[in-house]
């Protein structure tokens, strides 16, 4: 996006302080287009808006990130979202109890409450809640404390963990009143039980338990990792829990709190819509995760079956021929069925995501690579890029000059060189004339797609 384009979109959504404006064009710098952003902001602000996101805050990002957080909730409001945020804040806790000299036992990484830990919890949580709102009001973002009348719980291990409730209904309504107008809720992990018993909730159950009652569009942890990190430390950029999960469940480098909070985050995907993904970023960054195609951290949903064939009777060609179509907004040949040799083909089941391979001598040619614009941003066309990839270790295939994916292409290819009207790319092949074969192939090959769909 350049500089024009950014003003742009400031302008039109009437900024009003330069310090917001400041926030904005910080925030927009990290993005590919304007058109991501108003994709994204169109689909968050749709009838379901109210319901725009769940937003877990570490205590750590309290304590370390406290700027970094309220310029971002403060670009989020700017453009019209309201999301509701549950902070957490046991550092600050681990903290005081410290300085009381109070002794604490962990049972499974949860602390035992005893009611002097809850009498420090809720000094601790309470302080930690006004805090931010104090912070996000001072930015200009009309915030509002909850500390009580949200979880009703149980004490179901009063015998091992104390006064640690487990959630067993959430009271939203007073929430979205407040989202309705306009308002920012800060949730506190506290709790409630029937006979009026305040105890202590953990916070990563509270984000899910609410979740559940609201169904929100998405689900973000702020986390200072920024993701779930592999083996090496780096970030996840998708899971899918269909594909996915079961490996990664299974790995030694995912383990302690990030095994449990997958756990989680499997569990309640399962019970929410299929539109719901839950996003785990830093602070800084969650404007780019919400707002381009790439993301910033890792991107987590129920994702889809692949289901792949050597054949072209074996899938559903007109639903392909649609996808095709409706992503490249142009025709498809009617004999493409006929007259392409297909190498493999491979669609997500409900037929969101489809690659296509054609026989090209000794190496597949990548024919199509569509994803229906209502997946894009879910991780469902990288799940299936990765899957592809991890069957056909050397293909190659080609892109217009244009093609706004260029750069996640060449980011993944091995090497790409620019022929005529296209931009031809490859993976495994290292032989210098095997290269050149597949780029004179790519450059030669005949348009499938033509003459645009009419949209009138």
């Amino acid at each position: 996006m350049d500089n024009s384009a950014k003003l742009s979109f400031m302008e039109s959504d009437s900024l009003s302080s330069s310090s917001v404006k400041e926030t904005v064009y910080k925030l927009l710098t990290v993005m590919d287009s304007e058109s991501q952003v108003r994709k994204y902001l169109k689909r968050f602000s749709s009838e379901q808006g109210i319901k725009f996101a769940v937003i877990k805050v570490g205590g750590k990002i309290l304590k370390e990130e406290m700027s970094n957080l309220v310029n971002s909730l403060s670009f989020l409001k700017q453009v019209g979202l309201t999301p509701i945020i549950v902070h957490g804040a046991g550092p600050q806790l681990t903290e005081k109890l410290t300085n009381k000299n109070i002794d604490v036992d962990f049972i499974n990484g949860q602390r035992v409450t005893s009611p002097e830990v809850l009498k420090a919890a809720r000094e601790v949580f309470i302080d930690e809640n006004h805090n931010l709102t104090s912070h996000l009001k001072e930015a200009g973002v009309d915030a509002t404390s909850f500390y009580s009348g949200v979880f009703e719980c149980d004490l179901n291990h009063l015998d091992t963990l104390g006064l640690v409730g487990t959630i067993t209904s959430v009271e939203a309504e007073q929430l979205l009143k407040a989202v309705r107008k306009g308002r920012v809720p800060v949730v506190s992990p506290l709790g409630e039980t029937s006979q009026g018993q305040i105890v202590n909730v953990n916070a990563d159950a509270a984000t899910f338990s609410l979740a559940k009652a609201i169904q929100p569009y998405k689900i973000i942890f702020l986390t200072e990792t920024g993701g779930v990190l592999d083996q090496d430390g780096k970030v996840i950029p998708n899971i899918s829990i269909v594909n996915n999960y079961k490996y990664l469940i299974e790995q030694p480098w995912v383990h302690s709190g990030m095994k449990l909070k997958l756990e989680k985050i499997k569990d309640i995907l399962e019970a929410m819509p299929t539109a719901t993904s839950v996003s785990i970023t830093k602070p800084e960054l969650l404007a780019k995760e919400l707002f381009t195609d790439k993301g910033s951290g890792t991107l987590v949903n129920m994702g889809e079956k692949a289901l792949s064939s050597k054949s072209w009777s074996d899938i559903d060609q007109n639903r392909l021929k649609d996808l095709i179509e409706s992503s490249f907004n142009k025709k498809l040949d009617a004999n493409y069925f006929n007259d392409m040799s297909l190498y493999k083909v491979y669609v997500t089941e409900c037929y969101r995501a489809a690659v296509v391979l054609l026989n090209a001598g000794n190496t597949p040619y990548l024919d199509k690579f569509v994803v229906s614009h209502d997946a894009k941003g879910e991780g469902v066309g990288r799940a299936l890029w990765e899957k592809v990839t991890w069957k056909h270790k050397n293909f190659f295939w080609r892109a217009s000059l244009n093609n706004p994916v260029n750069k996640f292409y060449a980011s993944v290819s091995d090497g790409y060189i620019r022929r005529g009207d296209w931009k031809v790319y490859w993976v495994g092949i290292t032989d210098f004339n095997e290269i050149q074969q597949c780029v004179e192939y790519a450059a030669s090959k005949g348009r499938t797609v033509k003459q645009e769909v009419s949209t009138s």
